[in-house]
């Protein structure tokens, strides 16, 4: 299982305790975009998905509903990490 494999199978096993640093980085890996955001804001956007993603920083962590909302963009592009390299 390559890294990036792993990032998201542990977002998916533990939705309440979801760092911001690793939310931002599983949006990268499933094909959204940074698209802005300052400080403690990040927003993510992908082409062909209306719904955006929105992190904020809330001591490390991202709040429970932006976790479901990035769970459930996994499940629809969650198989775009296995064509990463390891």
């Amino acid at each position: 299982m390559n890294q990036a494999r792993k990032l998201l199978a542990a977002i998916l096993a533990n939705p309440k305790a979801v760092r911001f640093t690793d939310a931002c980085k599983a949006a990268e890996l499933i094909g959204f975009t940074h698209k802005g955001g300052q400080g403690s804001h990040r927003a993510f956007a992908r082409p062909d998905e209306p719904e955006l993603l929105n992190f904020q920083n809330r001591g490390g962590s991202i709040a429970p509903y932006q976790a479901r909302q990035l769970i459930r963009m996994i499940e629809r592009y969650g198989e775009e990490a296995d064509k990463l390299p390891d």
